[in-house]
């Protein structure tokens, strides 16, 4: 079914991961450089109706303190903080005074960090949802944004993963039962 109108007075856009240690890797099934086209485009739409754009970031302490470690098959690469750049927001994004920044620990955006807050204080029941990567940030957000019983709008062509086929399992799979797919054209003009 399509999107036919965004309330924007009860809406807010979250992205996930855009920043310099994450975005700039390759990855699909969109490219890096459509996904902040995308993102930037959306940014700027929400800003300029008044509705919250927040920008969440994933970053650790100098000591690597709150690097999470636990028993897993698959260790990440990393076992020490990144360099502080790793967590600098993109410029494509065109960060402004009025968005809200919310730095995570974690895959998700909500566990240890202040985003429920800042969206249920404004009033916000609906969250537009991109950002790098996918299957990780952005399905983990989404995943919490539906227990906490937002209603969610996943922007498939303003995120990507670092394999397409992960992108394509929780936009065809996932996404589907736990809130709207759409594009961003579509988004754009169900804001009005």
């Amino acid at each position: 079914m399509p999107l036919t109108e965004i309330n924007h007075r009860f809406t807010a856009l979250v992205l996930i991961d855009l920043q310099e240690g994450i975005a700039r890797h390759p990855v699909e099934p969109h490219s890096s450089a459509e996904v902040l086209s995308h993102a930037a485009e959306l940014a700027r739409a929400f800003r300029a109706v008044g509705a919250p754009v927040v920008l969440v970031r994933v970053a650790f302490s100098f000591d690597g303190g709150d690097i999470l470690r636990t028993d897993v098959d698959k260790t990440q690469p990393a076992s020490k903080p990144p360099s502080p750049e790793y967590s600098h927001l993109v410029e494509e994004l065109e960060q402004a005074e009025t968005d809200i920044v919310v730095t995570k620990h974690n895959w998700g955006a909500f566990y240890g960090t202040d985003l429920d807050v800042q969206l249920r204080r404004r009033g916000v029941t609906t969250i537009v949802l991109g950002g790098i990567s996918t299957n990780m940030g952005v399905e983990s957000t989404a995943r919490a944004a539906h227990e906490h019983a937002y209603h969610l709008i996943l922007v498939e062509d303003a995120m990507a993963s670092f394999a397409a086929s992960d992108h394509a399992f929780a936009v065809e799979r996932i996404f589907p039962r736990i809130g709207r797919v759409a594009s961003t054209q579509e988004v754009l003009a169900a804001l009005g």
